[in-house]
């Protein structure tokens, strides 16, 4: 049968499912819901022209893509483009229609280059090289067994820090703002990232369906932020970290491996039974910190890109 490609269609709820169902099968490690699609779709600025487009074979849903313009670059014309097609799907030319329609798209948004997340398997990268793409950094999903697993005890809080969550600045997120602009301008990566729109962060990100304020851990410094780890969860017993990170001043106190004790705690108690969390591959200290904490590596996807026009 004919392999099409399409926009998803924000308005039908089966879209909005199948999507989410196909980038579970090929993915397992990313949590993503109807909910979180439509806010990104409905949240996203126009100038980011994102797009979440779904391959169709014989009316089902196998294969989706999601691309725009990394607007949060320092660096202009920076595209992304992620495309996976569910593992017994393949073989019906959807990947290959999806990267062709997301490139068109991203070259008439005035990308100039493209990047995309691979998985680290022999006929994916053969797949990417295929199409041009050249590999770079590798970055890693980790996950924990919160149901059965063991967790390290909470470390005693060094006197002037307090621990407090993300609910505690629903009436005024700028803090919060101010400490996620700080530590996610020094994560590694391809694509740099300056977060500087304060209303854009807060519909895009603050405001996110995924975002469990809850069980986002903050640790406070004499009253202000200065280490969080962010939770993401999708109502299905999974819990995913976000981001962690410290403030420049504070790094090296052990304020991040806080507040991270912290949120998985808090996470186990709600009912979660599964932690998964994403590491570059060269993020040394991090990943020392999740193996402490008892993650053990489930994949690994490698960074691939190419120049458009």
């Amino acid at each position: 049968m004919t392999v099409i490609v399409r926009d998803i269609r924000p308005g039908v709820r089966a879209d909005l499912e199948g999507f989410a169902e196909a980038r579970r099968r090929a993915l397992p490690h990313l949590l993503v819901t109807p909910e979180s699609l439509l806010h990104d779709l409905d949240r996203s600025r126009p100038d980011a022209h994102v797009r979440l487009l779904v391959a169709e074979r014989d009316g089902e849903i196998i294969g989706t893509a999601q691309t725009g313009l990394a607007l949060d670059s320092p660096e202009p014309g920076q595209g992304y483009l992620d495309v996976y097609v569910a593992p017994d799907r393949t073989g019906h030319g959807a990947g290959s229609l999806l990267v062709r329609t997301g490139e068109d798209h991203l070259a008439t948004s005035g990308a100039t280059r493209v990047h995309s997340w691979v998985l680290d398997k022999p006929e994916h990268r053969a797949f990417a090289e295929r199409h041009g793409y050249t590999a770079s950094r590798t970055g890693h999903f980790l996950r924990l067994d919160l149901a059965h697993g063991t967790l390290p005890p909470l470390p005693p809080v060094p006197p002037g820090v307090t621990l407090c969550t993300g609910a505690d600045f629903a009436d005024d997120p700028r803090p919060m703002f101010d400490l996620d602009a700080e530590a996610t301008a020094d994560e590694p990566g391809d694509i740099g990232a300056e977060i500087t729109d304060y209303p854009a962060w807060v519909e895009e990100t603050w405001r996110h369906p995924l975002l469990n304020h809850a069980l986002t851990s903050v640790v406070l410094v004499d009253g202000a932020p200065a280490a969080f780890s962010a939770a993401n969860t999708d109502g299905r017993g999974r819990y995913s970290s976000a981001m962690t990170g410290t403030r420049r001043a504070h790094r090296g106190k052990g304020l991040a491996k806080l507040a991270k004790t912290d949120s998985l705690h808090r996470a186990r108690a709600a009912g979660c039974v599964e932690a998964i969390t994403g590491n570059d591959a060269g993020n040394g200290p991090m990943l020392a910190i999740n193996t402490w904490f008892g993650y053990r590596i489930c994949a690994t996807e490698v960074r691939h890109g190419r120049a458009l026009g």
